[in-house]
């Protein structure tokens, strides 16, 4: 058999691959452009300290940022400025970037000001909800440890959060489930400690675009010095047009070592869809 008969059927094998993928391409890419919403909506991750699984819409850029004090302890103070910089990369995966621009803490040694840490990774959504399903997502975040060690702002390690989310409406009520495997690193001999974390917020509308929102979450223990805590979260949130809402509220523990007393203010808003040349070529596509 010459060379060119034993490539023949190497070169059928590629054409038919190269035929497949690229039907599937072809599907992908629709999927993708399916995704593209005519009107731009904020889809807020704040108040409450669970996420919901939903993620931003496809080629949008959001933005989440708020003010808030609380009491860790009896003679200290911590306020922070921060927030949350999210893009619908894909359909169904958005990036998530979680930054703290300013972090006061006074106690009774003085006060320290800097920079607090940053949180990096993407969201992705696994199941969109149906009438008996939540909608299901996971999600992996890395801290960059930029806060200052040596003013006590931050531990100056890595650490690691792995979630799993699902959101449901029922009823007239809006329910986020959140659960969150956290690997705090430190300088032992193991160089992490590992513990969960448990959300369940839920919301309602009040009226017009005004909304309740209640949320009970906990944390296990860390270690010897870092016990378990569960607090609650209440707020109430604004939405002035589909694309601004804000919020304010207040965070109170329920058992020791947790936050004693939050309080908050903040703003989501949708920036802008980065991919308007996907509307174009969408409508076009549907004219022939």
């Amino acid at each position: 058999m010459g060379h060119s008969a034993r490539a023949r059927p190497l070169i059928m094998f590629f054409v038919l691959w190269l035929a497949n993928s690229t039907s599937l391409l072809a599907q992908w890419m629709g999927r993708q452009t399916a995704c593209y919403a005519d009107s731009i909506r904020a889809n807020p991750n704040r108040p409450t300290v669970a996420d919901p699984a939903d993620i931003t819409q496809y080629g949008v850029l959001e933005l989440e940022t708020g003010w808030d004090r609380s009491w860790p302890l009896p003679d200290e103070v911590q306020s922070s400025f921060g927030g949350l910089l999210k893009f619908g990369i894909l359909c169904d995966v958005e990036l998530r970037w979680n930054s703290t621009f300013l972090l006061s803490q006074s106690a009774a040694t003085g006060v320290q000001r800097g920079f607090g840490d940053n949180w990096l990774g993407p969201q992705v959504r696994i199941y969109r909800q149906t009438s008996r399903v939540p909608t299901l997502a996971v999600s992996y975040a890395y801290k960059l440890p930029s806060a200052s060690f040596q003013k006590g702002l931050g531990t100056g390690q890595v650490d690691h959060a792995l979630t799993f989310l699902a959101s449901k409406d029922l009823m007239s009520f809006h329910f986020d489930f959140n659960v969150t495997h956290f690997l705090i690193g430190n300088s032992g001999p193991t160089g992490f400690d590992h513990d969960e974390q448990l959300n369940l917020a839920l919301s309602h509308a009040v009226r017009g675009g005004l909304q309740f929102t209640g949320e009970i979450y906990g944390d296990t223990r860390l270690n010897r010095n870092t016990p378990g805590f569960v607090s609650s979260l209440w707020a109430l949130t604004y939405q002035v047009t589909p694309r601004l809402v804000v919020d304010g509220g207040f965070e109170g523990g329920l058992s020791s070592g947790g936050p004693h007393w939050r309080v908050f203010a903040g703003v989501t808003y949708a920036i802008a869809n980065l991919y308007p040349g996907w509307r174009q070529n969408r409508h076009a596509r549907a004219r022939f």
